[in-house]
């Protein structure tokens, strides 16, 4: 939102649209980080689960494009800052240095931000969705939401399955050869 330009809501579909149009904004700002963090990314499994993610991202961004044609409003794209934010500390765990076990930890602390962003932007969008009546979009929101969460869940048993315990054996080897001396 611009300095000399204010949001009005007169109407519940006007909030309704602009939550579709922040989430619009996030879902493309997306598109464009998600293949900078499977580059970053050191497990083979981490990388996958990226590349993975954004085909799903991209179908996000068609689902929410029915979803503006459901309610006849042009696509827009509202800046999301949450998203804007989300994505440069993301940035800043892509061009981090340092033990590759331990930045993928961080790439997946970013990247579980940005779902848990995404999980409730998704979940008050279809309660909305819901409220107003409409026939496709709630489906369309569930569907997104519950890939949202199936993406977070991925990440977090690829955090707890060998990342984390990757990273932190980098660090517990490190206090061991230094309490020798």
């Amino acid at each position: 939102m611009g300095l000399f330009t204010s949001t009005e809501f007169n109407s519940f579909k006007d909030l309704f649209v602009e939550q579709i149009e922040d989430l619009y904004d996030a879902e493309h700002r997306l598109t464009e980080a998600l293949p900078k963090m499977a580059e970053a990314a050191a497990s083979s499994q981490l990388k996958q689960a990226f590349q993975h993610h954004l085909t799903e991202t991209q179908g996000h961004v068609s689902r929410l494009e029915r979803i503006f044609r459901e309610i006849n409003v042009e696509p827009k794209r509202n800046t999301c800052q949450a998203m804007k934010g989300l994505v440069a500390e993301g940035e800043e765990m892509i061009k981090a240095k340092g033990d590759p076990a331990i930045k993928d930890a961080a790439l997946i602390a970013a990247a579980q931000r940005v779902e848990h962003y995404e999980i409730s932007g998704y979940g008050t969008a279809r309660s909305f969705a819901r409220r107003l009546g409409l026939t496709q979009a709630p489906g369309l929101l569930q569907q997104t939401l519950e890939e949202e969460a199936a993406a977070d869940q991925k990440l977090n048993q690829i955090a707890e399955g060998s990342v984390n315990a990757q990273a932190a054996g980098q660090h517990e080897n490190v206090a061991q050869t230094v309490g020798r001396y």
